[in-house]
């Protein structure tokens, strides 16, 4: 009797945490493909720019691929959303994996830095084109109320592997040099893409008729209010971009630490975006998203700045707990998207707005290693100016009514 009441207990507890996190079957599963591949790339994916290096590139030309992962982030996303409206979400996640499967192959055995783009427009497939897929299963499997917290609980799972994998694969690089210990890393990607694959065959959305409509007529269904929280992103991810590919560069090779020290930086930043993801989720879905949304902005514009005032390693600790508080208003930024979007289009709207997003922040990178040769401060400085512009364009312009 009493072990049938612990049972019952401990079933209830259970059940509430499912409920309180909005633990749904499919959400679960495709929150646990984007943890295990994502796993596996941030063992060599923060260590590209230094891969690139040693394969003979230079500076500009690394901000160029910084560059060209933007254009891939852009291009892919439509169609990304396409394939999953139309061949559904299963068969899509299955599509994508094998494409990044084959560019993991690529980055393994090119010997000329050329190569890496060719690896990257393949790799991109997972980080790109699945994108509009995990957004519809969200939106497909919860109800707008709960939306918040489904992004919560996927950004989780795609940040709690850059807490762990960067120290590892700083470490493999430490002990094997930058070419092997990215190898081994690698090789690791490819068993993990498997175990995906298995995991994803579980997956069972269905889905309701998709209106048949090309890409003008799935931006003419757009909100306002959904083009007005894009003009702001693509503003701020401007400021991001303009910096990304070179962070590293700047910590190891201007302020003199080790990639080991910058692996123990990126984890520093992902713990603390993991801590407040699960109560900024929460409180979000409660009283609305906007004051989340003007946080993470905020800290968008400050992380730049914060790294290149560091003077010492503290301060550049405390630097990148800035960055992992431009999550804090993710999930709540994430939940108005897919909010916005037309059930019948949702993949495509989803796509069609990261489309539009990443195709106008593809020069960023690029421009961020021009102004680098003037001084490494420069692209830091800029994207801190652009930052706070992006912050005030959403204050302004998206309304709270918009955005609960």
């Amino acid at each position: 009797m009493n072990h049938a009441l612990a049972s019952n207990r401990s079933l209830s507890l259970c059940e509430k945490v499912v409920d309180y996190l909005s633990l749904e079957r499919n959400v679960a599963i495709a929150s646990a493909a984007v943890f295990l591949l994502g796993f596996g790339e941030e063992l060599w994916k923060k260590f590209l720019p230094k891969y690139l290096e040693a394969l003979g590139a230079s500076t500009p030309i690394i901000g160029l691929f910084g560059t060209a992962e933007d254009f891939f982030d852009a291009v892919y996303q439509y169609p990304g959303g396409w394939i999953s409206d139309h061949l559904g979400r299963r068969r899509a996640f299955l599509i994508f994996i094998t494409l990044s499967s084959a560019g993991y192959v690529v980055y393994l055995f090119s010997s000329w830095w050329p190569f890496l783009f060719v690896a990257l427009a393949l790799v991109m497939a997972w980080q790109s084109m699945a994108s509009p897929a995990i957004f519809a299963v969200i939106g497909d499997s919860l109800p707008r109320e709960r939306r918040a917290m489904g992004f919560t609980l996927q950004s989780i799972l795609k940040r709690l592997p850059i807490v762990i994998a960067p120290i590892l694969g700083g470490a493999l690089i430490a002990s094997q040099g930058i070419l092997k210990g990215v190898h081994t890393g690698l090789l690791i990607t490819l068993a993990l893409a498997a175990i995906t694959v298995l995991l994803v065959q579980k997956l069972n959305v269905t889905i309701g008729p998709q209106e048949t409509t090309n890409i003008h007529g799935v931006w003419r269904s757009f909100h306002s209010a959904l083009k007005r929280l894009l003009i702001s992103d693509i503003i701020i991810r401007t400021c991001e971009g303009m910096t990304g590919v070179l962070t590293i560069l700047y910590v190891t090779n201007v302020a003199g630490f080790s990639t080991a020290r910058y692996g123990m930086l990126i984890a520093i930043q992902m713990i603390t975006s993991i801590l407040v993801y699960i109560p900024a989720g929460k409180i979000a879905d409660r009283i609305g998203r906007k004051p989340f949304v003007i946080a993470t902005f905020l800290s968008f514009a400050l992380f730049p700045v914060a790294i290149i005032v560091a003077s010492n390693f503290i301060l550049l600790v405390l630097a990148f707990v800035i960055g992992g508080l431009r999550e804090i208003g993710e999930p709540a930024r994430k939940a108005m998207i897919v909010d916005f979007a037309k059930e019948n289009v949702r993949a495509r709207s989803v796509g069609l707005y990261y489309l539009v997003r990443s195709l106008s922040i593809t020069p960023a990178a690029a421009i961020g290693g021009l102004l680098w040769k003037i001084t490494p401060q420069a692209p830091f400085i800029i994207a801190g100016i652009i930052g706070v512009f992006g912050t005030l364009v959403f204050a302004a312009t998206v309304e709270e009514r918009y955005a609960s």
